[in-house]
């Protein structure tokens, strides 16, 4: 995947992303009178966990909450999160406490996002396409292992996704009047081609539907929360070269970015009851599941 970077100026876009999203939160908070300071740390790039939790150490920060950039259940999504973030504390003296939100999937900031960006998309195709044309809603592929341990009883990560789906559709039902097809796929697929992972990847759903006869599509990133590499190359270069070929308009839908409803969710999820931690059994590493 690191060649995918040439295509793009040699630099990731998320950081770009991030700071454009911190910005807005600042602003949102202000403007409803909330004093919070706002910090930013990464797992695997500068600026870094361990080096921003040193600072919120220095700055007399005791207590922070996390918001993440993943919105399912899982080991990758969650549970490592979790871990990243326990191992920070380990590192630095007078770290702060560190409550991670909830969930946000089923969030209405997060719903609202990404049905505007459905609608909007829709909109931009060519009225003869519009009609029949398949909503398809993308995230990242993991391991079907995963997938089975997911959440506290399993399988929580594909579910999850369906409920944003079948939420979306029904949503743009009511706006249109209506019912557009949808269907789950999956992208950034790694690791060794002998484990399974999560089915069908886009680009061959994207073969299926023009075989059908299907006039266009709407890939919707329900997956991704920022347009970062999984979004820039896999849908908008890789997915999009595909349908090109085949002769099937494609309109992406954007993700939830900066969008306002998505912006306030993070305000609303710190004012909601303290949820109760995950469980031990939860979302499990992957050297637990094969012991």
């Amino acid at each position: 995947m690191g060649e995918h970077y040439f295509l793009f100026g040699g630099r990731s876009p998320i950081n770009d992303q991030n700071r454009e999203f911190l910005a807005a939160l600042r602003e949102d908070l202000s403007g409803n009178g909330i004093d919070l300071p706002v910090y930013w740390g990464n797992r695997n790039w500068d600026p870094y966990l361990k080096d921003t939790l040193a600072r919120m150490a220095a700055d007399g920060i005791t207590r922070a909450a996390c918001f993440v950039t993943s919105a399912y259940s899982s080991y990758s999504g969650c549970r490592q999160y979790r871990e990243n973030l326990a191992e920070a504390v380990a590192q630095v003296d007078g770290a702060p406490r560190l409550d991670k939100l909830r969930h946000y999937f089923n969030h209405p900031g997060f719903l609202d996002a990404m049905v505007d960006a459905t609608l909007s998309a829709l909109a931009d195709l060519a009225d003869g396409d519009r009609e029949g044309a398949h909503l398809v809603f993308v995230t990242h592929s993991i391991p079907t292992a995963m997938d089975d341990s997911a959440g506290p009883h399993g399988k929580a990560y594909v579910a999850q996704h369906r409920s944003v789906e079948d939420q979306i559709v029904e949503r743009v039902r009511l706006e249109t009047g209506h019912r557009y097809p949808g269907d789950l796929v999956f992208c950034s697929r790694s690791g060794s081609p002998h484990v399974p992972w999560l089915e069908p990847d886009i680009n061959d759903h994207l073969e299926s539907l023009a075989r059908k006869g299907g006039p266009a599509v709407v890939v919707v990133p329900i997956g991704f929360v920022s347009d970062h590499m999984e979004v820039v190359y896999d849908l908008d270069t890789e997915a999009r070269q595909v349908a090109t070929e085949l002769g099937l308009p494609m309109e992406r839908a954007a993700t939830a970015g900066t969008h306002p409803a998505f912006v306030r969710m993070i305000r609303e999820l710190m004012e909601e009851p303290e949820p109760q931690p995950c469980g031990l059994t939860c979302c499990p590493p992957p050297r637990r599941r094969q012991a």
